[in-house]
């Protein structure tokens, strides 16, 4: 076996003395024999593959040529690696197959390593049987010349390189079949790449093309063609002539149409059109079966959206609608609306959790003759057993669920999918396992499918006319338990919710059954610490009506009758020493309500004025963290603290520090929150002082506080000393810090020298304004979506580019630069900021657009209130008046 150690000995400097030294390196290791597997080579499984290659072609063994597969590591040194390809064709005559791969190491962070290889030996185009070679994970910035004179090859695998264009000798590999080149540079493909006639798989994906030849429609060959995840914004009528394509992937680019023709392509199986911004689509492929269209803005309202034959429809928000034939008489154009979620539109049970916003659909009260599918996207939670996904929607003034089937588009992402009698709103919810039943005069027993130990038995004349029954069973985690009662033989049932429609009353009484506490027995128990525990709305209390009903047990259950279901009941079964156990019934109820999180706050490195605030369930802080901290620095996280599901709470700044804008989520200069466990509870802001920074730093911080926050907002050292508890409305404190400013720099310098920020005012004051700092608020918002709201917003492409390449590896300042360089020309030009946020809707950032309408509604009543104070009509404006903007500036008043 050999022991050398790979990098401890000096590299060979030419081919002979790497042989040379090959040979005195392996002369007691294993021949050729022990590294061949038929008639595979595998060298880079093995430490210093190029010696032992270099030693085998200097003793050219017989065996050498029945080799037809040869692998080599990527990651030998460049140098020896040389020398070693060029003694390949003079040994492997047979050769058939060449991997020289890198990506077997990796770094500390786990991403795999690319190779050294950054060209060839010109000698390998005598490779005359070579059909298969793989380049991948590799230096390579241009294609080495031998690549195109290897006129066998039918693989090229050339992934996860540094090209950034193919030249147009490629065309000449007459039996080229397959040519992988994804994860590379290219911005532009060789016409030549038409005369690939044998072509048959083409994968371009992770690029940077924007667009495509027209000869591309001469791979008359092709059966699979990938695009995705580039800059394409248009698609070559030619496209519709490749009469052997069965698979075309074309998500995630900035395309807004697509060549007519596609669904007559006969083969075609697959059409992936995700994540683009088309708003122009055949109605051909509206319904073909094999179009994917999710992510795209098609409009508020297609061509005939709701016509009577039927169609599909996917909205800018992601939302799927699906209307059968004869849904509708006549077609109805559809408009929806995205709202943040707040305690009035979020209708939520004891135990329920939010899984969306709110979706809301028009027209009202129009109902379908057939019922439409409705698709909504959402995260899965992580704790499932014994949960279920519904849809909640309005209908006749009351909540509801709808049966819901879940289908899987990721991993971590699927689709609730209902059908629906109307237009309403919608959201996506998980709750315990709901049990129903239709109860009918005969009687009928109905179980707990997760708690099969769990039932409730309706008697023969129990109700004269049938009602519906549903029954929701939650169970308490034994540490949590034993935790709040201090205990260890303490214990509990299955808590059990029950609700019916109709009269609650019953004509005979109903038997209802519920298992006895883990470890506890009816041979065994003793009666006087076994407790029948009763809750009913809107008691604040639990009361124990132990003595007050008939309890029957047996060896694993305890029954006892009702005679009504009221408001809707509780039961809960203790078993414990404990004497006041309703009031620790109460702490145990909200215990098993309670989310434990911690908040954190968080200050951008480039911008210490921009402020990160979010709340976040313990179990997701670490990852979080690890993701936010290249950008991000701040103080650690919050202690831990509990809430409840859509609790609301306040983030206020003290000592010195204060929001820098009006929001429609600031009340008196507090950020309001609402906190949804499964949702993203995060909001940045600016903020600003009125102390000198020139001076000396500014050292505040914000406090969270529960509810409404109280006029006299506690010191810090104060605040701390509070007692902690779920009644506390002081959560935590977390400081902020905004450096002194040197010199003459003042914060609109913060986003970089390179870009003037006069004070400017985007809007008029009829339709509302939108200051710097509402611009700012935006910018940190969009992300990588930016180019798509840069092409809306009217941006040359080749301004785009521009852009990338003066702020490379600065998307915040790409980002910047874009909006405010458009912003300065737009100034004092009417209809700008309705140009904005149409520019945002057809780029899929519709909450966004949603937040900029909310601070221009906050800008005109403020507006209007200016003109009422100072008594003047809105003829008596004159020139210099509100058109100058700063004296009724919306966010200034």
């Amino acid at each position: 076996m050999d022991a050398v150690v790979e990098g401890l000995e000096p590299q060979a400097a030419t081919a002979e003395d790497a042989a040379r030294d090959a040979t005195d390196a392996v002369d007691a290791g294993p021949g050729v024999t022990p590294l061949l597997a038929g008639n595979r080579l595998s060298l880079d499984l093995y430490p210093r593959g190029c010696h032992r290659l270099l030693h085998l072609c200097a003793q050219q063994p017989h065996q050498l040529l029945e080799v037809e597969f040869l692998q080599l590591s990527g990651h030998e040194d460049p140098q020896l690696l040389e020398a070693t390809l060029a003694q390949v064709p003079g040994s492997l005559l047979r050769l058939r197959s060449l991997v020289l791969k890198g990506g077997q190491r990796r770094d500390a962070g786990g991403a795999s390593l690319r190779g050294s290889l950054t060209t060839l030996p010109a000698g390998l185009s005598g490779l005359a049987c070579l059909a298969h070679l793989d380049l991948s994970f590799n230096n390579l910035e241009t294609l080495p010349a031998c690549v195109p004179q290897m006129r066998s090859l039918g693989a090229l695998l050339l992934s996860h390189n540094r090209l950034s264009e193919l030249p147009e000798a490629l065309g000449a590999l007459p039996a080229l079949t397959f040519l992988s080149v994804t994860h590379n540079r290219l911005q532009t493909l060789p016409t030549a790449l038409g005369a690939l006639t044998t072509l048959q798989r083409l994968d371009l994906s992770e690029n940077l093309l924007d667009t495509l030849p027209p000869e591309i429609g001469g791979l008359s060959s092709l059966a699979e063609l990938n695009l995705a995840s580039n800059r394409l914004q248009s698609l070559p009528a030619s496209l519709a002539g490749l009469r052997s394509l069965q698979l075309l992937v074309l998500h995630s680019n900035l395309l807004v149409s697509v060549p007519a023709g596609l669904d007559r392509l006969p083969l075609l199986t697959r059409l992936d059109l995700r994540d683009n911004q088309l708003r122009d689509v055949p109605p051909e492929l509206l319904d073909a079966p094999f179009v994917r269209l999710q992510g795209n803005p098609l409009g508020e309202a297609p061509p005939d959206p709701c016509s009577p034959p039927g169609c599909s429809v996917t909205l800018a928000c992601g939302v799927r609608l699906q209307f059968p034939a004869g849904a509708t008489a006549t077609p109805v154009t559809i408009h929806y609306r995205l709202w943040l979620p707040e305690p009035r539109l979020v209708p939520l049970g004891p135990h329920d959790s939010l899984l969306s916003g709110v979706l809301e659909l028009q027209p009202h009260g129009v109902a379908f003759q057939q019922e439409v599918g409705l698709w909504l996207l959402f995260v899965p939670p992580r704790a499932r057993r014994c949960r279920e996904v519904v849809v909640r929607t309005l209908s006749d003034d009351s909540w509801s669920d709808l049966e819901t089937q879940l289908e899987e588009e990721a991993p971590k992402r699927l689709w609730a999918h209902c059908q629906v009698p109307h237009f309403s709103w919608f959201l996506v919810v998980s709750r315990p396992v709901s049990d129903t039943c239709l109860v009918p005069p005969e009687g009928t027993l109905l179980c707990s499918s997760g708690h099969p130990g769990v039932k409730v038995t309706f008697p023969p004349g129990a109700t004269e006319e049938p009602l519906h029954v549903c029954m929701q069973v939650v169970r308490m985690a034994s540490r949590e338990l034993r935790a709040l009662l201090g205990e260890p033989e303490g214990a509990v049932s299955p808590l059990l919710g029950l609700s019916q429609s109709g009269d609650p009353s019953f004509l005979r009484p109903v038997t209802v059954q519920l298992p006895l506490p883990p470890g506890v027995t009816g041979l065994s128990l003793d009666r006087s610490r076994l407790h029948l525990l009763y809750w009913a709305p809107p008691a604040a209390t639990w009361d124990d009506i132990t003595a007050q009903v008939a309890l029957e047990l047996t060896h694993l259950y305890a029954r006892f009758q009702v005679t009504h279901f009221s408001c809707p009941p509780r039961y809960w079964l203790w078993y414990t020493t404990k004497t006041c156990v309703g009031g620790l019934a109460r702490k145990a109820w909200e215990r098993l309500r309670l989310h434990r999180v911690n908040l954190i706050a968080l200050q951008r490195r480039r911008d210490p004025e921009q402020v990160l605030l979010q709340c976040l369930p313990r179990n997701k802080v670490d990852a979080t963290l690890r993701r936010l901290l290249e950008r991000y620095r701040g103080p650690e996280p919050s202690d831990t603290v509990e809430m409840f599901e859509g609790e609301k709470f306040f983030a206020a700044f003290e000592r010195g520090i204060d929001v820098d804008a009006d929001r429609p989520d600031c009340v008196e200069g507090r950020v309001c929150f609402v906190f949804y466990s499964h949702l993203k509870n995060v909001k940045e802001v600016y903020v600003t002082t009125t102390l000198d920074r020139q001076a000396q730093a500014v050292r505040g911080q914000v406090s969270f506080y529960r509810g409404a926050v109280p006029e006299e907002v506690p010191e810090e050292a104060e605040a701390a000393r509070q007692r902690k508890g779920a009644d506390a409305l002081w959560m935590a404190t977390l400081p902020i810090k905004l450096p002194r400013l040197r010199g003459s720099e003042g914060p609109g310098q913060r986003l970089g020298a390179s870009l003037s920020l006069a004070p400017l005012n985007l809007g008029d004051a009829e339709t509302g304004f939108l200051t710097q700092s509402n611009l700012l608020s935006v910018a940190g918002r969009l992300g990588p979506d930016w180019p798509a709201v840069a092409l809306h917003l009217g941006l040359p492409y080749r301004e785009l580019q521009r852009i990338r390449h003066e702020f490379r590896d600065d998307l915040d300042g790409q980002i910047r630069h874009m909006l405010f360089s458009w912003a300065e020309r737009q100034a004092g030009q009417p209809g700008a900021v309705g140009l904005l946020v149409q520019a945002l809707e057809r780029s899929d950032r519709q909450d966004v657009a949603e937040e900029v309408r909310a601070v221009l509604e906050l800008g005109r009543r403020k507006y209007q209130d200016g003109i009422r104070r100072t008594s003047l009509a809105p003829g008596d404006l004159g020139p210099s008046g509100p058109s100058a903007s700063q004296s009724l500036d919306p966010a200034q008043a």
